[in-house]
């Protein structure tokens, strides 16, 4: 007998439980895991139903086996809609299909290997501008980095002199949206407050120099070998159509934010684990050496730099960047002997699922060894789901782990960060999961490594 309601934390009033996820929003989830079970019915928003899915096989079911049965949720798409339009990851049906088969061969494996001397070239220049003892923040760091790889990849442009204007654009954005869709009443983005005002320039900006680079590029028509110029150059097999220029921008913008911002959030991450961990650290130095010898590392050396991808592997169990996902359903569906009605949202949390103590043997501890060879058949599909699952995983996965590996080495051979004990390093919940306040090092620098011939 198909059941009504699950079990959960009592719903009361017009937004039951809403304040208290925007309060604590990963303490509220967690604590609903562990107190109600693999299904939970935490919230309503007006008419609207929330349930949250805490078992790996309904994750799967929700993002692999019945996807047609879902949609981003109208929040989210309203939220984005000034920063990235119809971009890969809002848009639905047969229009997402047909850009994703447009985008898709940007990141093929050929193509992503060529952009790994670019990653290690950019990391050696920003750990050439660190100072023997000097306190760095190291998330501000890292999301400079990789807005610079991304920015040479994706455009083939040198950002170096606006990552700090781009960046604070972005934040604006990312604070902006999960203001948006945690609080139900907001005003409307033309209202002239003081917020959306300070939104609507940051979103210029971010336009303005993306429509640049594509009409220069338009204009110039050729192929430099980055990932715009895929977009540019992109045909559908089936009716030889491209993307007309807001298509590519939307794109081009979904890969932007997203191709920088999850990367820094997982190294800044990752350095912090293993600052606190330093017999980890030891064990990761020891491979770096035994493989690279004293070299940087290339895109061939990965397969031999196994511990430092566990690393990676492990820091984005315990810290994943997008650390929460909704959907909408589409059609009544049955979870768990339960109806969940059309029109419900769906709530699937990487973060709760990495830290589940029924698939994870001290799930608190940072323990890089569980990623050792096996590993996908000892833990249960989407107990593990750092870049969702099934059509709509992240495009750019593969792009992101070569990245964070690569970096991970690379600046581990040119040095040594201690932990300072402030400002305290705290998580932030926004679309990613960002330290608050940054990650704050002392540098200790080790001797410099030969760049590869």
């Amino acid at each position: 007998m198909v059941q009504q309601i699950p079990p959960g934390p009592p719903v009361k009033g017009l937004f039951g439980n809403i304040r208290a996820f925007q309060q604590q929003q990963i303490e509220f989830l967690t604590a609903n895991r562990d107190q109600y079970g693999d299904l939970a019915y935490i919230a309503r928003i007006g008419n609207r139903r929330v349930y949250q899915l805490n078992h790996p096989d309904d994750i799967q079911m929700v993002l692999v086996k019945h996807p047609d049965q879902v949609e981003k949720t109208p929040a989210l798409k309203r939220a984005t809609r000034k920063a990235i339009g119809s971009g890969l990851l809002t848009s639905e049906g047969e229009f997402h299909k047909r850009q994703r088969k447009l985008v898709q061969p940007a990141f093929h494996a050929r193509r992503i290997a060529s952009y790994a001397d670019v990653m290690v070239a950019y990391a050696g220049q920003l750990a050439d501008t660190w100072q023997q003892g000097e306190q760095r923040n190291l998330a501000h760091d890292m999301m400079e980095l990789t807005m610079r790889i991304v920015g040479k990849t994706l455009f083939d442009r040198e950002v170096s002199s606006e990552a700090d204007v781009i960046g604070s654009a972005i934040t604006v954005g990312l604070e902006a949206t999960m203001h948006r869709l945690t609080h139900p009443l907001v005003l409307p983005e033309w209202v002239p407050t003081p917020t959306n005002r300070l939104r609507q320039q940051s979103a210029r900006l971010l336009d303005e120099t993306i429509n640049e680079i594509i009409q220069s590029r338009r204009q110039a028509g050729e192929d430099k070998g980055d990932l715009l110029s895929m977009l540019l150059m992109a045909a559908d097999e089936d009716d030889g159509g491209q993307m007309n220029n807001k298509q590519v921008r939307d794109e081009a913008m979904t890969l932007f934010i997203a191709g920088h911002e999850t990367t820094a959030n997982a190294l800044s991450w990752a350095f912090y684990l293993l600052a606190q961990h330093p017999a980890v650290e030891a064990k990761l130095r020891e491979e770096i050496e035994r493989v690279l010898g004293g070299r940087a590392p290339a895109f061939a050396d990965l397969p031999n730099l196994t511990y430092a991808e566990q690393v990676v592997r492990e820091a984005m169990r315990l810290y994943p960047p997008a650390w929460i996902i909704t959907r909408l359903t589409t059609a009544e569906m049955e979870i768990r002997g339960y109806r969940i009605p059309k029109g419900s949202m769906l709530v699937l949390s990487p973060y709760v699922m990495h830290h589940h103590p029924r698939y994870w043997d001290e799930p608190e501890a940072f323990k890089p060894e569980r990623f050792a060879a096996g590993w996908e058949e000892r833990v249960p599909k989407y107990a593990y789901f750092p870049f969702g699952g099934g059509p709509r995983i992240c495009v750019g996965n593969q792009f992101a782990l070569m990245e964070a590996h690569l970096l991970l080495v690379r600046l581990m051979q040119r040095a040594h960060f201690d932990l300072l004990p402030q400002p305290a390093v705290e998580m932030q919940p926004l679309v990613t999961l960002r330290p608050r306040n940054g990650i704050p090092v002392r540098v200790s620098l080790r001797e410099r490594v030969a760049q590869p011939v």
